[in-house]
């Protein structure tokens, strides 16, 4: 239902509201406890949490026994303090993400309204609850939306205390919000809100108020909150200022980390994929591009007066600075997370003032336009999934996706998103209902926004399209489910949960984030045959580390003692172990073509 005009009665304001959060508690809230944690970052950040709990250290991270050095704590004590709260499990770790995202929605509602008016303001909120980056980027366990809202507070707090009669405690906020980025991501929060603070006030003038920022003071304030773990995790972990420091920050940025693991993409493929991150509204960027020279050229005194001129200027500083960081820096896809939300209330005001505006012919045209480019692209999509749903009509439902899934090699992933691979036909027959729920989306709600455009329906079109939005998220959130046998190793983990014993050994063969989501869900160590990972390395050199490294030689005779081994391999390792084992070896499990061998059969 789309709510009423937002020009009416303040209760129908409040029921617009109240739709919103509607929409993102189907989104955020209703995909907590599912699907299972992720092999890789997801379980392995997961896992630094419960073992944080598990040893009361607050202040070393381990994952697998490894001390683990190179991620800043805040998200992990986040996800500890849920793990009281709700016991180990999926809930305590996506609720810090989703409640980020939610406080990220106020604050874009709050800024809008205060800055522009009340549409934009839920334009600006509406906008954040059904992008897709920032869905698809809070679904594994990393720190960029916590990043992201302490970034926009920090920078709201600065702004709000650069207006006339502004309390002090505005700056101290800001800065306070500053050294929790600092927890949150290590330094280059910090460099974000001073490189683009430093920009503003030099474009708008502010410099000369230099004396009103509590620099002293502030500055006092964020290394008292942010100083504390970094002196003690220096103090506890010999190395640990120049591997986080220097290793984990200024040669990462030069892409001569050590040892290397981070890829960098493509310049066309960086920029061009933010208008799949923000999409549908990412369209509407010709909208922004128009608003922003006719600010540049004709409000150039307002960058002092105008809160929403300054707000508009800040925004783009915001978004420019993230994003021509990253374009120097190794990246992976979510790096520029904290960009989205100056960009998306930018597209936020662009698309109110230009519904509120229609009467101008090229206001309407652009605003046209951008909904047919949305209802173009989401119309080819949607014949795409319904010719793949079509194929597929006379083949047998397949739980277990990854056994009809191209084969992939998972010691080329660098990237979050490769595990995205091309679709077989044979597919699409286990991603039936949510293809067909994406299908409906992306073919009837574009088309019926751009209808209600051309009608002058303007708010109703915006809606339809957030609706679109929420199912086609809701669509994708089923699909993850369905992807969890390929994606996750739990179904492994329950299958051998009741055979394994405490005396009994557990093993990967090959890098840990192969079947990471093993040592989450079993809850004990894991032994890594040939596995020396980049990202354990430097904990692997403290002389406590657990002497998890095995070679092949090891396992062999290991294999065939009494002990009883349970052997994880891969797809594509599998023809490598069966050849090296030659002794019996046992199928325990499999699970989307990963399997769990044993040297003694099942009971």
């Amino acid at each position: 239902m789309v709510p009423p005009d937002i020009h009416q009665a303040a209760p129908r304001a409040t029921l617009a509201l109240i739709a919103l959060f509607i929409l993102f508690g189907v989104v955020y809230f209703g995909s907590l406890s599912s699907p299972a944690l992720l092999d890789d970052a997801d379980s392995t950040h997961a896992e630094a949490a419960r073992e944080m709990v598990v040893r009361a250290d607050y202040v070393t991270l381990h994952v697998n026994g490894i001390r683990y050095l190179e991620k800043a704590p805040l998200i992990y004590w986040l996800v500890a303090l849920g793990y009281h709260v709700f016991s180990v499990g999926e809930i305590a770790v996506r609720l810090p993400s989703a409640l980020a995202l939610l406080a990220l929605v106020f604050l874009a509602y709050h800024w809008g309204r205060r800055a522009f008016n009340e549409r934009a303001a839920i334009y600006a909120a509406l906008f954040v609850s059904t992008a897709i980056g920032f869905y698809l980027f809070s679904r594994i366990l990393i720190p960029e939306a916590i990043l992201s809202l302490l970034i926009a507070a920090s920078l709201w707090f600065f702004l709000t205390a650069l207006e006339p009669m502004a309390g002090p405690w505005r700056w101290y906020a800001g800065y306070a919000c500053a050294a929790l980025a600092v927890l949150a991501k290590g330094l280059v929060g910090l460099i974000f809100i001073s490189l683009i603070m430093v920009v503003f006030v030099a474009v708008t003038g502010d410099w000369r108020r230099w004396r009103e920022f509590r620099l002293f003071s502030g500055t006092a304030l964020l290394v008292l909150i942010a100083a504390p773990w970094h002196l003690l995790a220096g103090f506890r972990n010999h190395g640990f200022f120049w591997f986080y420091f220097v290793n984990e920050h200024i040669l990462r940025f030069l892409g001569r980390r050590y040892p290397k693991d981070y890829s960098k993409l493509p310049a066309y493929l960086y920029w061009a994929l933010h208008l799949a991150w923000l999409f549908p509204w990412s369209m509407y960027f010709p909208l922004v591009l128009k608003d922003g020279l006719q600010n540049f050229r004709g409000s150039s005194g307002m960058t002092k007066s105008s809160f929403a001129s300054r707000t508009r200027l800040l925004c783009w500083v915001w978004a420019g600075i993230i994003l021509v960081f990253f374009a120097f820096s190794t990246n992976q896809e979510y790096y520029t997370f904290p960009a989205y939300f100056p960009l998306i209330m930018l597209l936020a005001v662009s698309v109110s003032s230009s519904e509120e505006n229609e009467s101008s012919r090229t206001v309407s045209g652009l605003l046209i336009g951008a909904t047919a480019l949305v209802a173009i692209a989401s119309v080819l999509a949607g014949c795409l999934l319904a010719g793949g749903l079509w194929s597929s009509r006379h083949l047998p439902f397949t739980p277990d996706i990854g056994t009809v899934l191209a084969a992939h090699d998972l010691s080329n992933d660098t990237l979050s998103m490769s595990h995205m691979l091309d679709l077989s036909g044979e597919s699409f027959a286990a991603l039936r209902l949510p293809a067909a729920l994406a299908a409906v989306a992306l073919l009837l709600g574009p088309l019926t926004s751009l209808i209600l455009r051309l009608k002058h329906k303007h708010w109703a079109a915006t809606w339809a399209m957030a609706v679109t939005m929420t199912l086609f998220l809701f669509a994708a959130h089923i699909a993850l489910q369905r992807f969890e046998p390929y994606l996750s190793s739990r179904p492994l983990a329950r299958k051998i949960a009741t055979e394994i014993q405490p005396n009994d050994k557990l093993m990967i063969y090959g890098d840990q984030s192969f079947g990471t989501s093993l040592l989450f869900y079993l809850q004990r160590p894991i032994e890594l045959v040939n596995g020396k990972s980049s990202s354990m390395w430097f904990g692997s050199t403290f002389p406590d580390a657990p002497k998890i490294y095995l070679t092949e030689d090891d396992l062999l005779h290991q294999w065939s003692s009494p002990t009883r081994i349970f052997l994880f391999v891969t797809t594509y390792q599998k023809q490598h172990v069966e050849s090296l084992i030659q002794v019996p070896k046992y199928v325990i499990a499999e699970s989307s073509g990963k399997t769990i061998y044993s040297n003694q059969p099942g009971h």
